[in-house]
């Protein structure tokens, strides 16, 4: 399984959180690369879902715009009890999770991936609630955009994607 990119959107439509992890070689061989930065992932033109030219704050508006539509049509469609968890293009799947606080938790893979909602859910109740939301020097709000910036969150994260998923 392949991750491309994670975000997590608070309850007031900001993008707290976003990494990028390039995509793996296809020989056994060669070991993958570390995740990018927003901007080391930017000055090669590409993010994780293969589109030029954006940006990391645009791909997230893009990101949080295409889920904020499908899941009120979702919910227009089905009523109030069907959740949106996910949709594939050619390119790529789309995971999602919402927590009972409103917060958002989108994972890019490839098409291949099965649903990812428990994986997402473990994220939250493992990772994010354990290092952000424990955390006394974290804010409980994060206006105007500023992100989630733990340490511990990002490495727990990461050691989760690229071992105990691949």
């Amino acid at each position: 399984m392949v991750v491309y990119s994670f975000y997590i959107f608070d309850r007031h439509a900001e993008c707290i959180y976003k990494k990028h992890w390039p995509p793996r070689p296809t020989s056994s061989g060669n070991r993958a690369p570390g995740p990018t930065s927003d901007s080391s992932a930017m000055s090669s033109g590409v993010n994780g879902t293969g589109r030029h030219g954006l940006s990391a704050e645009d791909d997230a508006k893009l990101v949080f715009g295409t889920i904020f539509s499908l899941r009120n049509m979702v919910r227009k469609l089905g009523g109030p009890d069907d959740n949106f968890i996910s949709y594939r293009t050619s390119q790529y799947k789309l995971h999602y999770y919402e927590t009972p606080t409103n917060l958002k938790f989108v994972m890019l893979t490839d098409t291949r991936t099965i649903n990812l909602r428990h994986v997402l859910n473990q994220i939250y109740i493992n990772l994010y609630v354990e290092f952000v939301v424990k955390n006394p020097l974290s804010p409980v709000e994060h206006p105007g955009g500023v992100g989630v910036d733990c340490e511990m969150f990002e490495a727990g994260l990461d050691q989760f994607v690229t071992r105990d998923m691949a």
